[in-house]
């Protein structure tokens, strides 16, 4: 595991594989351990750089809200600590407003993009109240209530009926992060600028990746970004939440090798 200090918090990153590098970014609040199982799809051919997000996994949160800047601003130190010049990036949830950011700041590092599910739009009004009332809950509640309350949001309900494991799992990488963590994190989220305006710019290969029972952000978020960013193509998961990487692995790695090989001219 590699640690990495950037500005007021220490980063943690692990790299799997050889070869071409991809940078995978998890979805809140988990951490890069959601990737592993997909991941191994790519590591035959690919370095797969696997970072904790700030506030995440085994990474510090830092002084004040976890920004999108600051996420953007550690997720560029790590490519340099990396040598990486430049690199397809691919994002969950929150792996993808984290991306639009890097996109406004260090486009000329995108080489190809994945964004799966998540969506261009910052929250509305009521979504923001939400997040804030949710992060003054955990600091007088703990987390657990949280956690508990988003299961039906971050799984499909065929991985809920089914695959009661992979719930377990997921919860248990979740209650690595602390109240004051979780709280940063969605105050962060909260503050996200819109980023519609950002697609119509994007002219890198693009994938568009959302599960068909993902009720966060779902077909509905992704063909507006398909529509949007010229030559993106989308694919829907079936039997899949908005943890889609987590719960249909056996689907969605070899859909990104297919991209990844295509965007490497393999």
């Amino acid at each position: 595991m590699i640690r990495l200090k950037s500005a007021d918090a220490e980063i943690a990153c692990e790299v799997l594989g050889d070869g071409p590098p991809v940078v995978l970014l998890h979805p809140f609040p988990a951490s890069h351990r959601l990737w592993l199982p997909a991941a191994q799809a790519l590591a035959s051919r690919y370095r797969v750089i696997l970072p904790d997000l700030r506030g995440h996994g085994a990474s510090e949160v830092g002084e004040g809200p976890a920004t999108m800047k600051k996420h953007a601003a550690d997720l560029a130190l790590l490519l340099d600590h990396e040598e990486v010049g430049r690199a397809p990036l691919v994002g969950v949830s929150i792996g993808g407003y984290v991306i639009f950011e890097f996109w406004r700041r260090y486009p000329g590092r995108i080489a190809a993009l994945v964004l799966c599910n998540t969506k261009a739009q910052a929250d509305t009004p009521e979504a923001r109240a939400g997040r804030l009332q949710a992060a003054a809950e955990v600091t007088e509640r703990g987390t657990e209530p949280f956690f508990e309350s988003m299961i039906p949001k971050f799984f499909g309900q065929t991985t809920r009926d089914t695959r009661p494991d992979l719930v377990e799992g997921a919860l248990r990488m979740m209650r690595q992060m602390s109240a004051e963590n979780l709280a940063l994190v969605q105050r962060g989220m909260a503050e996200r600028p819109d980023s519609v305006g950002l697609l119509d710019e994007i002219n890198v290969p693009t994938l568009i990746v959302t599960g068909d029972e993902d009720i966060l952000t779902g077909p509905r978020e992704a063909e507006l970004m398909r529509q949007h960013i010229a030559g993106s193509r989308l694919a829907v998961i079936p039997r899949a939440g908005h943890y889609s990487p987590w719960e249909q692995p056996g689907e969605l790695g070899p859909l990104l090798r297919q991209f990844l090989d295509s965007v490497h001219g393999a």
